[in-house]
C-alpha cells in the first residue's frame, strides 16, 4: 500500500489538479477521498501490527479455556455438541467455528476447565454449556 498504491493516488491527485478549477473537479475530489481511505487502511494495519503478539502454542495451558483453545461443548438446552476456537476479534468467523474472545460465550468460558458447566446469558435467554474437551 505504501510503495504502490500511495504513489499512484498521489499521481492521480496531481493529474486532477492540473485539469483546472479544483472547486468543480470531480476527479480531484474522488482522488482525495481515495487517498483518505487508503491512509485510513494503512493506519489500521499499522496499529494491528503494533499490537500483535506471537503466542507460543507449546506454552499454552491446555487444562483451562483461553485464547486459541479449541473447546467442545454440549449445549444442555438442545443437547447438541458444538466446537469453537477462541480467537481475537479480527479472526472471528462463526461459520469456521472461530468465536471472538469478546463474545458472551467466550467470556463465560475463559478460565473454565473440562467438565465444568457454564451458564451464559445471551439475548435469547440463558444457555447452559458443559465443557467436554479443550484442545489447541
Amino acid at each position: 500500500m505504501r510503495s504502490v498504491e500511495r504513489p499512484a493516488i498521489s499521481a492521480a491527485i496531481a493529474e486532477a489538479r492540473d485539469k483546472g478549477d479544483l472547486s468543480e473537479n470531480a476527479e480531484y475530489d474522488a482522488a482525495r477521498e481515495a487517498q483518505g481511505l487508503l491512509e485510513m487502511r494503512i493506519a489500521k494495519l499499522e496499529q494491528t501490527l503494533t499490537n500483535a503478539r506471537v503466542i507460543d502454542e507449546s506454552k499454552i495451558d491446555k487444562s483451562k479455556v483461553q485464547i486459541l483453545s479449541k473447546v467442545t461443548l454440549l449445549n444442555h438446552n438442545n443437547k447438541k455438541q458444538v466446537t469453537y476456537t477462541i480467537v481475537s476479534e479480527n479472526e472471528a468467523n462463526l461459520r469456521e467455528g472461530k468465536l471472538a474472545i469478546g463474545t458472551p460465550i467466550a467470556k463465560a468460558l475463559l478460565g473454565k476447565k473440562k467438565g465444568e458447566i457454564v451458564e451464559v446469558t445471551v439475548p435469547a435467554g440463558v444457555l447452559k454449556f458443559e465443557i467436554l474437551d479443550i484442545n489447541i
